[in-house]
């Protein structure tokens, strides 16, 4: 029976262990054009420990962009710089992917260098505010993406994702959870069009599908994966049939051979099981711990056969040494939080490993 520490093939990689860092948006691309930095570099070096490393979202196009500083993967510089990343990973021996995340709606025309409006499914305003350098704004009504438009976001993922495997990422982890553009096409309030698009349960499955489809054909079914959120309320999610969604969803995607299926699970963790049922291929789990955050406890999942991987989000931020910590039962660094997004290297890359710790001690 697999432990949490025990290997196993994911595509094209063996990882060392089934303790996955999550995507965790950090917003501290602040290289030339929205690109990461010498801080990004060692942070992600830093946790090279994981079995794989899942990037912050990373979007593939400049509309794409929801929040400040966030990196994007649509042009050569940020290609270039996400190499010094994926190198200096690599070097210490880790896998990672890149999230690709288009924000749809969940964005504000204060974060574009030339105006113009974040885009959805349809013209629905998202209940609530988002953070923006000018601090908190209400969300706008977004402009609704054309048949044309729909066509070229879906090349615009399959760009991006051509640029990470030039930038030298083991794959790319499309980000269909959370209340972001794909998730939006599937809900029942965001996405409220009457074409092929819209409407039906098949037809709001459409867009997930298509664009998980063309960026397998493009850089390999092995070096792509998929995560999803059913019943995800995050950024006035409402999805009344999901339970008719995902399995459809599931049903086109799994002969395809992908990477794996990464599943936040937050208001239906009861669902999860029907979802690991119709997935044939390596599952990965973050689970629902509300009022907390996933935590040694859940590496049980893995023994129990509820999953293959377990990823670990909050805990990755003070430890970057987390599946060492894991796998000695050593005791466990609380991030500070209020330090989490933008800011510089306090909070991010000055987090010590167990070792510099007790080093530090002895001296």
């Amino acid at each position: 029976m697999p432990t949490a520490f025990s290997t196993i093939q994911l595509g094209d990689s063996t990882l060392k262990n089934r303790i996955v860092m999550s995507p965790m948006t950090r917003s501290r691309a602040y290289g030339p054009g929205s690109s990461p930095t010498d801080d990004m570099v060692t942070y992600y070096s830093q946790r090279a420990g994981a079995g794989m490393i899942v990037t912050e979202g990373t979007q593939p196009s400049v509309v794409g962009q929801g929040y400040p500083n966030t990196p994007g993967l649509h042009s050569d510089a940020q290609v270039s710089a996400w190499r010094r990343v994926t190198d200096a990973v690599h070097a210490e021996g880790g896998v990672i992917f890149a999230q690709l995340m288009h924000t749809g709606r969940i964005g504000h025309p204060s974060i574009y260098t030339h105006p113009q409006l974040p885009a959805g499914p349809s013209a629905v305003r998202a209940a609530g505010r988002i953070f923006t350098a000018a601090g908190m704004q209400d969300f706008v009504v977004p402009h609704e993406l054309t048949q044309a438009e729909i066509e070229r976001t879906i090349e615009d993922f399959v760009a991006a994702a051509r640029n990470a495997i030039r930038a030298g990422f083991d794959g790319v982890e499309l980000h269909g959870a959370n209340g972001y553009l794909l998730h939006q096409f599937l809900s029942t309030n965001a996405n409220q069009r009457t074409d092929s698009w819209g409407g039906s349960p098949l037809n709001r499955v459409r867009m997930v599908i298509e664009t998980t489809r063309a960026v397998s054909d493009a850089i390999g079914a092995s070096r792509t994966a998929l995560r999803l959120s059913p019943a995800n309320p995050l950024n006035d999610m409402v999805e009344d049939d999901y339970r008719v969604t995902y399995p459809l969803v599931l049903s086109a995607l799994d002969d395809l051979g992908l990477a794996y299926l990464h599943v936040l699970e937050s208001r239906a963790p009861e669902f999860t099981p029907v979802l690991r049922q119709a997935w044939s291929g390596v599952f990965m789990l973050n689970p629902a711990t509300p009022g907390s955050h996933t935590g040694p406890e859940h590496l049980a999942l893995i023994e129990n056969g509820s999953a293959d991987l377990v990823s670990f989000g909050h805990l990755f931020i003070a430890n970057p040494d987390l599946p060492e910590r894991l796998m000695i039962g050593a005791p466990l660094a609380v991030p500070d939080m209020k330090k989490a997004y933008g800011g510089d290297s306090h909070g991010y890359t000055d987090y010590p490993t167990m070792h510099e710790t007790t080093n530090a001690s002895v001296r």
